[in-house]
């Protein structure tokens, strides 16, 4: 059986693609690395550890040690690494740990790759390496666009897929990476925007939005970014990097309002607070590349999708 390693992977985007794959792929096995910090649950791998084709292992990216010997053990052929500091807010007040983990546990990890001879390395990242587009343009990323990093973050995310792509041209390393729009779905940590929207909102709080509330992100449902990672994985050559969009912009206060629409409460709960600092206006992703070379388009329904997932969160959270 082929072997894929998945950093990150009880987390909310990485247990979704060990889930994906392990459905996807039955001759597969999946190898979960996680450290298990906060927003990382062994819940969130419930259904992989059914199956005999699973394993969890608890280390920590930035180990040397325990890196290596999971790849001894192991010996993946495909790594994905989905395992970072993810959350701006906390960037912004500590930005030490996502330096160390979102770079230093990249160059880890790939050193492990080329010891091991890992077939295919593919780093996750985001669109926001990309910084800030005008609320008033028409205008989205390209693969090619310059990256212009806002918050200590998404400098730690840009500075990773810089290092990634000077692995592929200094050690011939078989790298790929995608950048995604914002991620919607089941598991996510209630500190990102719409669970906490929806946890404040049943629990009859404020709903904190910064600023005007008219910044401007590009949704994709979840589980179109695995789809869209494991067509990368098998089918791009080495070295390119994919946009993944979900082709759904809309504003922080749109979203918001269609959470308190789904959960029957009056939009006064709605509070503006100060802006975050360096504030991104918009993002948006073109989605050419990855539709012409791959042909990958995301499936998702946003409506059916979002209903859906705020659902999910209202059963959660009423437990």
């Amino acid at each position: 059986m082929k072997t894929v390693l998945v950093t990150g992977g009880a987390g909310f985007i990485g247990s979704h693609f060990v889930d994906y794959i392990l459905e996807k792929h039955p001759d597969y096995r999946v190898v979960c690395i996680d450290k298990l910090t906060y927003a990382a649950s062994l819940d969130n791998l419930k259904k992989a550890f059914k199956s005999s084709r699973f394993r969890f292992i608890k280390a920590d990216i930035c180990d040397k040690v325990q890196v290596d010997k999971a790849f001894c053990e192991q010996r993946p052929e495909i790594v994905v690494n989905f395992a970072a500091e993810s959350h701006v807010d906390r960037s912004i007040l500590d930005p030490g740990i996502f330096l160390k983990t979102n770079i230093s546990g990249v160059g880890v990890l790939m050193d492990a790759c080329i010891k091991y001879n890992v077939s295919r390395f593919h780093q996750v990242s985001t669109d926001e390496v990309y910084g800030s587009l005008s609320l008033e343009s028409s205008k989205k990323f390209t693969e090619h666009s310059p990256l212009a990093p806002s918050s200590p973050y998404s400098a730690s995310k840009a500075s990773a897929d810089l290092l990634v792509l000077s692995y592929f041209k200094t050690y011939k390393l078989n790298v790929s990476i995608s950048r995604s729009g914002n991620n919607f779905g089941e598991r996510q940590y209630p500190e990102k925007l719409i669970p906490l929207m929806v946890k404040n909102a049943l629990d009859n709080k404020p709903l904190p939005i910064y600023g005007n509330g008219r910044n401007v992100r590009d949704w994709i449902y979840v589980k179109d970014h695995c789809e869209a990672i494991d067509l990368i994985i098998h089918s791009s050559e080495a070295g390119e990097i994919y946009n993944v969009g979900g082709e759904n912009e809309i504003s922080n206060l749109t979203l918001v309002k269609k959470i308190c629409k789904e959960l029957d409460k009056p939009d006064e709960i709605i509070e503006f607070v100060p802006d975050r600092k360096g504030h991104d206006l918009r993002y948006a992703l073109s989605t050419d590349k990855i539709s012409e070379e791959l042909d990958w388009h995301a499936k998702a329904d946003f409506d059916k999708a979002f209903t859906s997932t705020i659902n999910w969160y209202k059963s959660k959270f009423l437990k």
